[in-house]
């Protein structure tokens, strides 16, 4: 089975890293920052797990700029949404009360450095999100 993976990042260099190691593991992915798009994306695909970065320049919900960790709670808190596993990705070490608070399923911290860990955490979330 292919895994669609929602990716939701800004930074050109790490958009170009999950490009490479999902693609080359045969992920469907899609890379966002438009929250407009996103919420159509989660509306129309069966998204499988979405990434999520902390530290958003430029995503915005009715011209509101938005960081990961409020949009992760947007989600979350969305009954149609909250089944699909979300997994925060930022350069900043999160506190256990941070990431609990947050409702993340999974945290990564930048740069992921073991990619084989990386990569079989994500298949684990999605097969336990679909039992």
């Amino acid at each position: 089975m292919k895994y669609k993976i929602l990716i939701i990042e800004d930074d050109l260099l790490t958009k170009k890293f999950y490009n490479y190691i999902f693609t080359s593991h045969e992920f469907d992915i899609i890379i966002l920052e438009d929250a407009q798009q996103i919420f159509e994306i989660l509306k129309n695909e069966d998204i499988s797990l979405i990434i999520m970065d902390i530290n958003l320049k430029n995503t915005k919900i009715s011209n509101q700029l938005i960081d990961g960790i409020q949009l992760t709670k947007i989600i979350k808190t969305d009954e149609k949404l909250k089944r699909i596993p979300l997994v925060l990705v930022s350069a900043y070490n999160q506190s256990k009360k941070n990431k609990e608070d947050c409702l993340a399923d999974d945290y990564f911290q930048k740069p992921i450095m073991d990619f084989n860990l990386f990569l079989e955490r994500i298949v684990s979330l999605i097969e336990e999100s679909t039992k």
